[in-house]
Parts: C-alpha cells; sequence; structure tokens
C-alpha cells in the first residue's frame, strides 16, 4: 500500500492499516512511510473500523513554518546536537547496535521477562541480542528525518528482509515466547510490519497461548520455544484465522476465555513490555499507574535503575521512588506532546526543551513550567480514566508479578509489594486514597471543573 501510494503522490507521507486493522484486530497498527508504527492500543483497528484505509499527506514546497526566532533556535539545535553526539547512549550504544543492545543489559540485570514472565533470565540472551544482531543481520542503519541518532535498522535474513526489530520485538517474540532462533523472530517481525500489528501485544499474546497450551486448556496451540509457528501464527491473527481468531482479541480474553485470567501480563488490558517489574520495582509502579496500562513509554525507570543515568538508585527498594517516577511521567506527557523521541532525554534536560519551545513559539517557558504542564496532562488523563470506570483496583500489576518470585538470578526470590508504593505515589500526586485527585491539586492546575461527579 505505501509504494502504491508513493507511485500515486510522489513525496508523500502516509499512514497506513494492513489488513489486522481492517479486520478489527484490537492490537493492529497504523504504518508510515518511514519505517514507524503506531502500534500500541489498537488505533489500526480503530481506523479499520472507519472503513479508513490510509490518510495521505502531499505538502507543496515553501510552506514550512519557520520559528518565531529561527537565530535563537539553530543555536540551540547546534548545542543538542553537540549534546547527542557526547553521550554514550546517543552516540554509541543507540547508533551501534539500536534498542536492542538493552537485551544482554536487561537479561544480566535479571530483568529480561522470559516464558510470559515465568522467569526473568533467558538462556539464549546472546544469541537474539543487538550484538548478534549487527553482526549477522543488519544490512544498513536509518533513522527518523534529521535525527543524528540513527538508531533503526534494515535487516536481512537468507529468506526475507524487512525495518527492525526493535528490542521491544526482538523480546516479545524471542524470550517472551522462549525462542531463540533470531531468524524466526525477525521473519515474524517483518510479518506483523506487513500486516499492521503491535509486535509487544502479538508476542505476549502468543505466549499467553503457549502456557495455556502447556497447560492442557489450549488443544494443538504452540509451546514455548516453538519459533517455526510464529509467522504462521502472525499471519493466522492479522486474518482472523483459526487459532488466530481466539488471539486477535489480545491475551486478557484470550485468557479469559479458557478460565486463567491471571496468564494475561497486562496492565489495563494492555500487555506489559519487556522489563520484568520484579527486577526493577519502581519500573512496577509506572506500569501500575500509567494511564494507558502497561506502557514503559509512558514513564521507564530503566535509566536510574539499571543504566545509573543520572545516577543508580536500589532497583529493588519498594518505597522512595514515586518522585522521581513523577517527574518521568510529568516530562514523558510533555515530550509527547512536543513530538519529540524519548531517546534524546539521555543527552538532554529540561531546560532545553523550554528554550527550544520559547525559540519555536516567542513565548517564554521555563522548566519547571513545562514539568507543570505536564502534570496537567497527567491529570486530565487520570481523571477521564475515573470518568470510565477506573480507578485503584486498576492500577494494578499481574499476580504473578506480585505473588510469586523469581526463581532464579540477580532478582531470585522477589515480587513487587505494590499496595504501599501506590500509596506514597497516589499521596505524592496530591490524589487521596482511591487515586482521585484532590480539589486542592485539580484547583491549582486549574482543571477543577473537570473532576468527575
Amino acid at each position: 500500500t505505501l509504494a502504491r501510494l508513493r507511485e500515486l503522490h510522489p513525496g508523500c507521507e502516509a499512514a497506513v492499516i494492513g489488513p489486522a486493522g481492517e479486520r478489527g484486530v484490537l492490537f493492529a497498527s497504523i504504518a508510515n512511510n518511514r519505517g514507524r508504527s503506531i502500534a500500541r492500543g489498537g488505533l489500526g483497528a480503530v481506523m479499520g473500523s472507519k472503513n479508513l484505509k490510509a490518510i495521505v499527506l502531499a505538502g507543496a514546497k515553501g510552506l514550512k513554518p519557520s520559528p518565531a526566532d529561527a537565530e535563537r533556535f539553530a543555536f540551540i539545535v547546534y548545542e543538542a546536537n553537540k549534546l547527542l553526539k557526547s553521550n554514550p547512549v546517543t552516540s554509541q550504544a543507540l547508533p551501534e547496535f539500536g534498542t536492542s543492545v538493552l537485551v544482554n543489559v536487561l537479561n544480566q540485570a535479571g530483568a529480561f521477562p522470559t516464558r510470559n514472565f515465568r522467569e526473568s533470565q533467558f538462556e539464549a540472551a546472546e544469541a537474539i541480542s543487538g550484538e548478534t544482531l549487527r553482526r549477522d543481520y543488519v544490512k544498513r542503519r536509518s533513522s527518523c528525518q534529521g535525527c543524528p541518532i540513527g538508531c533503526a535498522r534494515h535487516t536481512a535474513t537468507s529468506a526475507a528482509s524487512g525495518d527492525g526489530p526493535e528490542y521491544e520485538t526482538v523480546w516479545a517474540l524471542g524470550a517472551d515466547c522462549g525462542v531463540g532462533d533470531l531468524p524466526q523472530i525477525l521473519e515474524a517481525s517483518y510479518a506483523c510490519n506487513r500486516l499492521g500489528l503491535d509486535t509487544i501485544t502479538t508476542g505476549a499474546t502468543i505466549a499467553c497461548a503457549m502456557e495455556l497450551t502447556e497447560e492442557g486448556l489450549l488443544r494443538d496451540g504452540p509451546r514455548f520455544g516453538d519459533g517455526a509457528r510464529l509467522a504462521p501464527l502472525v499471519r493466522a491473527i492479522a486474518y482472523r484465522d483459526g487459532l488466530g481468531a481466539e488471539l486477535a482479541d489480545g491475551s486478557r480474553r484470550l485468557a479469559e476465555r479458557y478460565g486463567r485470567p491471571e496468564l494475561s501480563m497486562s496492565v489495563k488490558s494492555l500487555e506489559l513490555p519487556a522489563y520484568d517489574p520484579r527486577g526493577m520495582k519502581g519500573q512496577g509502579l509506572g506500569f501500575a499507574t500509567s494511564n494507558r496500562g502497561g506502557c514503559h513509554l509512558r514513564a521507564n525507570m530503566l535509566n536510574p535503575e539499571i543504566l545509573g543515568i543520572p545516577k543508580m538508585i536500589d532497583r529493588f527498594a519498594t518505597l522512595g521512588k514515586a518522585g522521581l517516577l513523577i517527574n518521568i511521567q510529568d516530562l514523558n506527557a510533555v515530550l509527547d506532546s512536543l513530538v519529540i523521541c524519548k531517546f534524546v532525554a539521555f543527552a538532554m534536560k529540561e531546560d532545553y526543551f523550554a528554550r527550544l519551545l520559547s525559540a519555536a513559539t516567542g513565548e517564554t517557558f521555563e522548566s519547571q513550567e513545562l514539568l507543570r504542564i505536564g502534570e496537567r496532562i497527567w491529570n486530565a488523563e487520570r481523571l477521564f480514566n475515573l470518568r470510565a470506570g477506573f480507578g485503584r483496583a486498576d492500577d494494578t500489576l499481574p499476580r504473578r508479578l506480585t505473588d510469586e518470585p523469581v526463581k532464579a538470578g540477580p532478582s531470585r526470590g522477589e515480587v513487587v509489594d505494590l499496595q504501599p508504593m501506590l500509596d506514597e505515589y497516589y499521596t505524592s500526586r496530591g490524589w487521596d486514597a482511591q487515586g482521585r485527585p484532590r480539589p486542592a491539586k485539580l484547583a491549582a492546575l486549574g482543571l477543577e471543573t473537570t473532576a468527575p461527579s
């Protein structure tokens, strides 16, 4: 579809859905012609429900908006580029290995979810790592337009080629399914991209099916390590064919259908990504309190708990992390609103974003003001969820993570003691014990008229 649109509209940009979106698969993605996808949450299914196949933008030259203070804006961009090129993450790790550099990092920490989160280390991690991917399968690097980092990859096996995969994809179709064969993972990844599926939920749902099969509940289903079935299952899901029709509604509905809802590794019905909270407790709080469910992009505690950026904190500690997490959540809300990649935050702090916005708009913004805007966004989203019936009971984690200790490795014996963490978080947010923003907090943010009755 993208190739045909480019033929019809040379130089266009497009957002399109594939067969999965057309058939209402609940985790269908929207792809664009730069090898990226809007994948999480099933927006491809929303487009499909409206019989909307694609959105095409074909602009004319000379229409690019100019910053209010172009000279100042250009200088700040110059400074930002210097920071990105001097930071070891944005100048070395991501350009060299892509996001899959995290495979070995998380596995060594004992925070690499394996076989539907039954374990936190994968014995075949090296075989699917960013280092192995770079050595044997990467054909060229690529980047989003104008980006100096260049974390994207084009890869190929003896049978196929395509964009990616990202770390989350390697994990979801690899370790989470117990598959250590990188060509099989790549084939399934290419199929997800081609057919329009979120790779995280696809892999997590297949992993759930694998556990249901091994427990004797799902007949003729896949088993952990059965990499040969990955790509065929991806196609079956996209076309709602056979077993794929059951998997097309996601892991929560699949697990509930077979009487084992606890086997869905999801929060608010969104499948968890590639971080085991038993090995990084702050990340568990981030998953539980995310307004859209199991999401690492709303708040990722990887930097302080695993990478030591800006400094290392005790990843197994339960309390004392709410304030840091809130700051990260509010900043990410700002970055999403500014349409700025999360990776630049490895090298750039809030003041750079405030200066860029000031130069672009001609208005003056301070870093604390930006974080206040982020706080307002976060609370507005919370109010939306409260109106939809969500509350403290939904700020939770799968029972496996709160009740089943890790059996081996660096995180051995760990579970997430979530309730005291929630208490601390709600207090720090200015919410009541049920997770409702207090009137004083809403008034301070100018949201008092939007509070649910």
